[in-house]
């Protein structure tokens, strides 16, 4: 069964989300949920996560860091991750505001020092910061975007998985 326009905005089916959060007030254990991925090393510095059943998602390096520069790599990836989960947040939050949105992108960067990863030193490997890039074309206020902006920084998940120190437990079995 499909939405009909009716029920639509941004592709957004209203009524199904509505029915998610009327389902999780009704019982909060409902919005406690689990997501996993399997990944397999396929040589070099190639890999690939199982992710439910969808097709592999390849990883590969950059030639440059000794890979086949195949896919993009663990840290391209993530920064995807980011990206992809502030548009799913501006597209439901801008749907719950009534807010139209015409075209939104996304750019991200950040720095990555080597120096850690490559054993040259201890210390931080991560990115030193990650910069987003938000571009909306909407017919909304200023005023609507900030407010919009401003939920969609407050309640992303990904968004807050790398802001904030998670729990890590890497266990060798």
């Amino acid at each position: 069964m499909t939405a009909d326009a009716s029920t639509l905005l941004n592709e957004v089916d209203i009524a199904a989300v509505g029915g998610l959060v009327e389902a999780i007030r009704a019982d909060p254990e409902k919005a406690k949920t689990t997501w996993a991925a399997h990944v397999t090393w396929n040589g070099a510095f190639a890999s690939e996560a199982r992710i439910r059943d969808f097709a592999p998602a390849r990883s590969d390096e950059p030639v440059a860091l000794g890979g086949a520069d195949g896919a993009p790599n663990p840290v391209e990836q993530l920064l995807g991750a980011l990206g992809n989960c502030l548009a799913v947040g501006y597209a439901a939050n801008a749907t719950i505001a009534g807010i139209r949105i015409k075209d939104l992108r996304v750019d991200l960067k950040g720095d990555v020092d080597l120096h850690v990863f490559l054993g040259l030193a201890e210390g931080h490997a991560g990115f030193g910061a990650i910069t987003a890039t938000v571009r909306i074309d909407s017919d909304a206020s200023p005023e609507q975007l900030a407010q919009l902006h401003a939920k969609v920084q407050a309640s992303s998940p990904v968004g807050h998985t790398v802001r904030n120190a998670v729990p890590l437990e890497i266990v060798l079995a």
